[in-house]
């Protein structure tokens, strides 16, 4: 390819390396010159041009990353179209993303011209994740230097998505008279969290005393379960491993099993414990694990789930970048921002799993409370549906039969939170988790008891989420004061499942470092009916 100024008159052939604007139009960057754009230039007094020459041996941009990106297994993976000399990757299934550093390395120092950018090794992403992206910086480059990057990228797996696979997990917790019940129930409810993002179920848990012989005969009742799918067995102790005979390893040995590795270079995540009995993991979960903050068993259990059999030496080469204590992990690169805005997605998340305690100890539920003779779930389902979303999740708990049975018809998903006593964490996390949430660009997050909100209102809500690329906090106001709902785009999903208690959203939005976009939606913001007296100023008719 040979860049440089050329006259008008000698430029026909050439590719354009800036858009030029004319009265009469445009000739946008990567456009071929031909004798008809020569004459619209003269016309234009513009009597030289920026461009490239093509020689024989050339490929376009978009060539050239097609060809590449056609190098790789398509296994789990999707590629977009070539456009501008970028083709992005992204990931068909919820998995793990393996790369390859030397090879991708090696593709790299190719030729400046070839770059391919990616996540880094394993860590766990999405369906629809974007994981890679083949970029050519010129407008052509040599079609040998594509050539040889595409022998590399035949030679090996340079990127993969490995899918996650389904495990039966057992928990064996040990007691002592130092640990609370409520840490106990609290470690059950994150690792059951951290299991469902894979895919995964935490079938049994057993508490029992911290000695080994207790711990090795309930992880032999874990193995002799009759589970359809692969076992894993995660033993959280009542106090930290310190030695390689502590109780954990000691009680894997007593199990039958084999220790693998005791301790690992990740902080938080040190004092992990790795075992084996027969086909089945055991982990010894550290202390950090207690926590959904992100730490050293993060990294083992995905490597475990997605059908990975970690080594010493996997373990041993966590070092470098398993500084995690004071990072905080940077939102996945995503491909918003390229999309056309009605493109940009959104699901309502419909929270109805709460208690209604306002309304008084067995009284009547404010979500079947008739508004037009409508019950109130009913109306609210029935308002995400009319604003044209790609889905809506309805998250239930209390009184759960009597809300689907409100709901009948609709076609909307369902997200059970056996939780909801907890508080309004557990039922956004249920929601989030949905398939259909975890596709899509972002929730709007929607209270069921609010009566007021009309479709129009979402529709307004969406449209500003969309000219903001799916990259913003969408929240409705009234006069300037915050409420509800609130659309929280895909960046943000990690910290929602990271949510406990009786808490919303606004931790994360206070948070996130995202801006926040507030659509003034009137009275309605601020109107949910919490009490029965409230039901009835709002033009309810109390029922069940």
């Amino acid at each position: 390819m040979i860049f440089g100024d050329f006259t008008t008159a000698e430029a026909e052939g050439a590719v354009l390396a800036h858009s030029i604007r004319l009265s009469d139009g445009s000739l946008p960057k990567g456009h071929v010159l031909d004798r008809g754009d020569l004459d619209r230039l003269a016309a234009a007094n513009i009597g030289r041009v920026t461009a490239a020459r093509i020689e024989p041996d050339d490929l376009m941009e978009n060539e050239a990353a097609q060809r590449l990106a056609q190098a790789i297994a398509p296994d789990h993976l999707t590629f977009s179209e070539a456009a501008t000399g970028r083709v992005n990757v992204h990931s068909a299934v919820d998995g793990l993303f393996v790369a390859n550093r030397a090879a991708v390395d090696r593709l790299n120092r190719v030729d400046p011209a070839i770059t391919l950018a990616c996540l880094a090794d394993h860590v766990p992403v999405r369906r629809g994740d974007m994981v890679a992206t083949f970029k050519i910086i010129p407008l052509a480059v040599s079609g040998d230097k594509v050539a040889a990057g595409v022998d590399i990228l035949k030679q090996a797996i340079v990127l993969e998505v490995k899918p996650f696979k389904p495990h039966a997990a057992s928990l064996v917790a040990t007691e002592l008279p130092s640990l609370k019940t409520s840490v106990m129930d609290k470690t059950a409810r994150i690792f059951s969290q951290r299991l469902q993002l894979a895919g995964s179920t935490l079938e049994r848990e057993e508490r029992v005393a911290h000695r080994a012989p207790a711990v090795a005969e309930a992880i032999g009742k874990a193995l002799q379960a009759t589970d359809q799918l692969p076992k894993l067995v995660v033993v959280f102790g009542a106090s930290a491993v310190i030695d390689v005979g502590d109780v954990i390893p000691e009680a894997i040995r007593l199990a039958g099993g084999d220790v693998i590795q005791v301790g690992m270079p990740v902080d938080p995540g040190n004092l992990l414990v790795l075992g084996k009995v027969g086909d089945v993991y055991v982990v010894g979960a550290p202390g950090c694990a207690r926590s959904p903050k992100e730490n050293g068993f993060d990294w083992v259990l995905d490597r475990i789930l997605a059908g990975e059999k970690p080594t010493p030496q996997d373990i041993s080469g966590m070092g470098v970048g398993g500084l995690l204590m004071e990072i905080q992990s940077r939102p996945r690169p995503r491909d918003i921002a390229g999309k056309p805005e009605a493109q940009i997605s959104v699901a309502v998340v419909l929270l109805a799993a709460g208690q209604a305690r306002r309304m008084g100890e067995g009284g009547p539920h404010k979500l079947l409370a008739e508004f037009d003779g409508v019950p109130l779930v009913r109306r609210s389902a029935a308002t995400a549906l009319a604003s044209g979303v790609a889905a809506v999740v309805a998250v239930t708990g209390h009184r759960r039969r009597e809300i689907e049975q409100a709901l009948a018809g609709l076609p909307v998903e369902w997200a059970h939170n056996p939780d909801y006593a907890s508080g309004m964490a557990s039922s956004l996390v249920a929601g989030v988790s949905a398939p259909v949430s975890q596709r899509a660009d972002g929730v709007l997050v929607m209270l069921a008891d609010m009566p007021g909100v009309t479709s129009d209102d979402l529709k307004t809500l969406i449209a500003a989420f969309r000219r903001a690329n799916g990259q913003a906090i969408v929240r409705a106001v009234s006069r300037g004061k915050r409420g509800n709902p609130v659309i929280l785009p895909r960046s943000v999903f990690d910290a929602v499942m990271r949510l406990e208690g009786d808490v919303g959203a606004r931790h994360i939005i206070e948070t996130a470092g995202l801006s926040v976009v507030d659509v003034d939606i009137g009275d309605v913001a601020h109107l949910d009916v919490d009490t029965p007296e409230a039901v009835l100023a709002a033009g309810g008719i109390l029922k069940g």
